[in-house]
């Protein structure tokens, strides 16, 4: 019921975003809007703007003083763009999950409070601390396999747990947004199933934006798809009819595996 309620609501919505590398113009006119609490998609070739696009939701890409960013980002009914709103801020609301597992080079436990500890400045009893750690790990089915070793160094762990780890370590903040690129290229099929698995089981409790290569992964792993191109969304469509009966030629030569 909570999935149904919040599928009439945006979690994500801009309007004619574009973004420039220097000279080089990645994004055009990108007119989104992604529903809460589902599992959506981005596929297209490389080099087509998807990375760009998510790095652009939580404000990584202003890390680099040549980009230039125009449009309006709404996250959550904000204006990510807004001068009152702090990247800080934004970065609670909106965590992020790379291609290759990135876990700190510290304990299990550590790794899920360090976000946490951050933005309250440390001031977290001992009993709450090892709550956020048994909840964030809970509910990245975690917590079963690492609940007697939340000393080990978390760069110990298997591919597949260190990734779960690191989405484990965005919960304690409780972002309402999740952005994943390509979060299981380094994987090995049990370890992307594994992984694909966990999203459905975050499905509700957070709106997840995945950016994939692999077409039978954004079939399996998403409620609605988008294919972007050379720096454009061509479609945005609930993904079996995208994948059955696409719009646009694009869409069909790409997932048919034509070009890209």
């Amino acid at each position: 019921m909570q999935v149904e309620q919040q599928k009439n609501q945006l979690a994500i919505n801009t309007s004619k975003l574009n973004l420039w590398y220097g000279t080089f113009q990645a994004l055009f006119d990108i007119d989104l809007k992604i529903k809460q609490g589902i599992i959506t998609s981005m596929i297209g070739p490389s080099g087509c703007g998807k990375s760009t696009f998510l790095r652009t939701m939580n404000r990584i890409n202003e890390r680099l003083d040549y980009v230039r960013i125009e449009g309006k980002v709404d996250i959550m009914g904000e204006n990510i763009f807004a001068p009152e709103v702090e990247i800080l801020q934004v970065r609670k609301q909106v965590g992020m999950v790379f291609q290759r597992p990135n876990p700190l080079p510290i304990s299990i436990r550590e790794n899920i409070l360090f976000g946490h500890s951050i933005h309250t400045a440390g001031k977290t009893s001992k009993t709450e601390a090892e709550e956020i750690v048994e909840s964030a790990l809970q509910q990245v089915l975690l917590w079963d396999k690492v609940k007697d070793r939340l000393d080990l160094k978390a760069t110990a762990l298997s591919l597949e747990e260190q990734q779960k780890l690191c989405i484990a370590r965005l919960l304690p903040v409780k972002p309402s947004v999740l952005l994943m690129d390509e979060p299981c290229s380094a994987l090995d099929p049990k370890g992307t199933e594994a992984v694909e698995e966990l999203l459905w089981e975050l499905r509700g409790k957070y709106t997840i934006l995945i950016v994939t290569h692999n077409m039978a992964q954004a079939r399996r792993a998403s409620e609605e798809c988008i294919f972007m191109l050379m720096g454009k969304v061509v479609e945005h469509r609930e993904t079996g009819e995208m994948f059955l009966t696409p719009e646009h030629k694009e869409t069909a030569d790409y997932i048919e595996g034509r070009y890209g």
